[in-house]
């Protein structure tokens, strides 16, 4: 009988960070040099470190070191809520685009509580 093992793919928080993070790149990528150099460039790195993290951590062997990484995610999720305060203030996004990086940002805490409540539950190394 063949085992059905959870993809990376699989995870919710992983999709939701991966497709929003390439959001706000096709956004950032059309600013101006000092913004995209100042602002732009750390809102980037932010979004990304979420789906990164929960890749790494996905990668990793022991339940410790998955929540770990997990738990970075949080940590730059709440960087990613910042860089997008500051750019609708700095009028570099619209009311549109923050809406929806807002929402998307949102829904990513639960998320990732739940990924690390399932690992805390599921593995026992």
């Amino acid at each position: 009988m063949e085992k059905n093992y959870l993809k990376l793919n699989d995870i919710k928080a992983y999709k939701i960070a991966f497709n929003l993070t390439n959001y706000i790149w096709d956004i950032v990528i059309e600013w101006d040099w000092f913004a995209k150099k100042h602002v732009g460039g750390q809102f980037i790195e932010a979004a990304d470190s979420i789906s990164a993290n929960i890749a790494e951590g996905f990668g990793r062997y022991n339940k410790k070191d998955k929540i770990k990484f997990y738990r970075y995610s949080q940590g730059s999720l709440k960087e990613s809520l910042d860089w997008n305060e500051k750019s609708k203030v700095r009028k570099l996004i619209n009311d549109e685009h923050y809406k929806h990086i807002l929402g998307e940002l949102q829904k990513l805490p639960q998320e990732l509580n739940q990924l690390i409540s399932y690992t805390n539950q599921k593995l026992t190394i």
